[in-house]
């Protein structure tokens, strides 16, 4: 039988749920065309909105943060926090300038890891070569 501690511990459904639902919305923040949308929508200029943002932050923390897999949502959650940023959102040229850096940044990080596969590929080729050099 459980005792009353471990009772305690485990995440009841709504906790369960908030955390989904929450870590869900976080991650929608990485799609510029989601942000174009709050903004058009007014959300950005409703007070218990923007708090709700500030609130998110705690995502930002390595207890929660190891759970996004869009990373780059937190960027976005902390320009977020600025008033400038959010009223910008309503421009459709702004959220093309974002989706256009993401895109550059993703580029940008698919040919280095392109690269490191390639040279670690090659050096292993390099020192099978050597092994079987040995060998004869």
């Amino acid at each position: 039988m459980a005792s009353s501690e471990d009772v305690e511990m485990e995440p009841d459904a709504a906790e369960v749920r908030r955390f989904t639902v929450e870590l869900e919305f976080v991650q929608c923040l990485a799609n510029p065309d989601y942000l174009n949308y709050l903004a058009q929508d007014g959300h950005f200029q409703d007070e218990t909105f923007v708090n709700y943002l500030k609130y998110l932050q705690y995502w930002k923390t390595p207890e929660y943060s190891k759970f996004i897999k869009f990373p780059q949502c937190l960027s976005l959650l902390d320009l977020l926090q600025e008033p400038k940023f959010r009223e910008e959102l309503v421009n459709i040229p702004c959220t093309k300038f974002i989706q256009n850096q993401q895109m550059q940044l993703w580029r940008q990080h698919f040919r280095k890891r392109a690269a490191l596969v390639n040279n670690s590929t090659i050096k292993k080729q390099g020192d099978q070569i050597k092994e079987e050099g040995k060998g004869k």
